[in-house]
């Protein structure tokens, strides 16, 4: 319920506080008078765009806010808590606040600054504007199939349904990303088979890398290295027969024991020895070159394959016995949860079975349902003057959360044309009343938001619009209605009575009447600029008939 609406600074409107009631509140005042600002300001606090003209003349800003119970709103109440925006001491209250100037605008909710989108999501099911052409809630598919639901399918039905839905859908998720994963462990488990056949491939090299480099680089230079080493190996033997060996003869046929010449002979024995023995060493390493270049191309083409493997591995050569290691242990460990994989796929097969009976006893107590729901409306059509108009509800298929099925209201307005949707009624007239004659019919069953009816009885007059007001009236006791109406037999019937008015200075003011405020002002609306006597006495009539409406 709408409790309370302040403006300020709001086109023609300087300060302004309306409290709201329950039941049928009754909005008037003369063209012109500013009605239409009452529906500017509540439109921008929903999160409508602020335009330069709707700024009061001479002010900075504007501040709008609105304030509602929301204590039969589940949806609102959770939605409040999950933005951390409900208030402690009272979590029914809604306190919506928006402030624009010509640069900017900023929109709060319990006094929490939020923006625009949180704004318009958390408002859209507290207010309902019924203009010439605007029927925000009512022309959504979601809404008319929740009001026929509500109408007469059991809750139970729809609440299995929406669990089984959403069972499905959580299970076909869980095997889509199994699925995946397993088909991700497949490709990295191939992956490695062949990275590691390419690794073993390079043979005891790939844990020898440093040996094979230093042998690729001694048989690269055999030649050169074959030529010093047979220099130095002449240099040995020559010094051997000609130097060294006549020292040691010498030396060794000196005949005295005197201990240095002994320990000179001794050393020149030594070095003639090691010098035969390096002699011997050389001839071996010149021994240990291949006759060939045959070893050569082999440690080469085994060191050119070992880079191109550490290239495509992106490692260095000297690592690729690590790599092995890495990816073998890699393998060993990489699993393949097939079996979860079975499992995941029979539950989501038996959710989506659960699933399509359910819908399908969904399915099959909303066509139940169709026929009464849209006979109530018709027969609340004909009650508003629009005897050949008619209400059908139509059904697609389309699965979702709500079922097997998408619903929507087509109406027609002359037998001669198919029924369409209710967006596509061109006369502003008869789609209020339409909508209207639906929300009379889903009020005793859904728990409507408030209903803020533009005019509805443009084009109605007499005895329709007395017909109009007391459908209002019986609308009203099941949820908050505000009309502004033209019709004095509409405004008799409201429960409260505001009237909207300018000052000498052309403010906009709105003020609740009571007593004679209220048949003045219904004598107005009867008899024009000129009240007299009579219209005084009919405005009073129709007031005493109001009130007996009432009882």
């Amino acid at each position: 319920m709408l409790k309370a609406l302040n403006i300020r600074n709001f086109a023609l409107v300087a300060e302004l506080d309306i409290e709201f009631g329950a039941g049928l509140t009754v909005v008037t005042g003369e063209s012109g008078a500013g009605k239409s600002i009452l529906l500017d300001a509540l439109s921008l606090v929903l999160g409508a765009r602020m335009r330069r003209a709707q700024l009061r003349p001479g002010a900075d800003a504007c501040d709008v806010s609105a304030e509602f119970d929301v204590a039969e709103r589940s949806g609102t109440l959770q939605h409040l808590a999950a933005l951390a925006m409900a208030q402690e001491d009272d979590a029914a209250a809604c306190l919506v606040r928006r402030t624009a100037s010509e640069r900017r605008s900023r929109a709060f909710v319990n006094g929490v600054p939020t923006t625009i989108g949180t704004l318009q999501s958390l408002t859209a099911p507290l207010i309902d504007i019924h203009g010439q052409y605007e029927h925000r809630q009512l022309l959504m598919r979601d809404v008319q199939r929740r009001l026929l639901d509500d109408f007469g399918v059991e809750p139970a039905l729809v609440n299995e349904t929406s669990a089984a839905f959403e069972e499905r859908a959580t299970l076909r998720r869980d095997l889509a990303t199994l699925t995946e994963e397993v088909e991700q462990a497949r490709e990295r488990q191939s992956l490695l088979r062949y990275q590691i056949e390419e690794l073993e491939g390079l043979g005891d090299s790939v844990y020898a890398i440093d040996e094979l480099t230093r042998t690729h680089k001694r048989l690269s230079r055999a030649q050169e290295l074959q030529a010093e080493i047979g220099a130095a190996l002449t240099e040995a033997e020559d010094e051997l027969a000609s130097r060294t060996g006549r020292l040691a003869n010498l030396l060794d046929g000196i005949d005295d024991e005197q201990p240095n010449l002994k320990a000179a002979a001794e050393l020149a024995a030594s070095a003639e020895t090691h010098l035969a023995e390096a002699s011997g060493e050389l001839r071996r390493y010149l021994e240990s070159f291949p006759s060939d270049e045959t070893a050569l191309a082999e440690a080469d083409a085994a060191l050119a394959a070992a880079h191109e493997v550490a290239r495509r591995h992106r490692v260095h050569i000297s690592t690729l016995g690590a790599r092995l290691e890495e990816l073998t242990a890699e393998l060993a460990s990489l699993s393949v949860n097939e079996s979860r994989q079975d499992e995941l796929r029979r539950r989501a097969e038996a959710a989506a079975t659960r699933f399509q009976k359910a819908g399908a006893a969904l399915s099959a107590a909303r066509r139940r349902t169709a026929g009464p729901f849209a006979d109530a409306v018709n027969a609340t059509l004909a009650e508003l003057g629009l005897k050949e108009a008619r209400l059908d509800v139509a059904f697609e298929d389309a699965e979702s959360a709500a079922g097997l099925e998408a619903v929507e209201f087509q109406a027609t307005t002359n037998p001669r044309y198919p029924a369409g949707n209710l967006g596509a009624i061109t006369s502003g007239g008869e789609l209020s009343r339409i909508a209207l004659a639906i929300d009379v019919v889903a009020a005793q069953h859904s728990n409507l938001p408030c209903l803020i009816l533009d005019e509805a009885d443009v084009g109605v007059g007499g005895t329709g619009a007395d017909v109009l007001g007391r459908v209002l009236r019986r609308l009203s006791a099941n949820t908050q209605v505000i009309a502004i109406t033209h019709a004095p037999q509409i405004a008799a019937l409201g429960d409260t009575h505001l009237q909207v008015s300018k000052t000498s200075e052309q403010d906009t003011v709105i003020r609740r009447l009571s007593g004679a405020e209220r048949v003045e002002e219904l004598a107005r609306m009867l008899g024009g600029r000129t009240v007299t006597d009579e219209s005084r006495d009919y405005a009073r009539a129709l007031l005493a008939d109001g009130a007996a409406a009432s009882r």
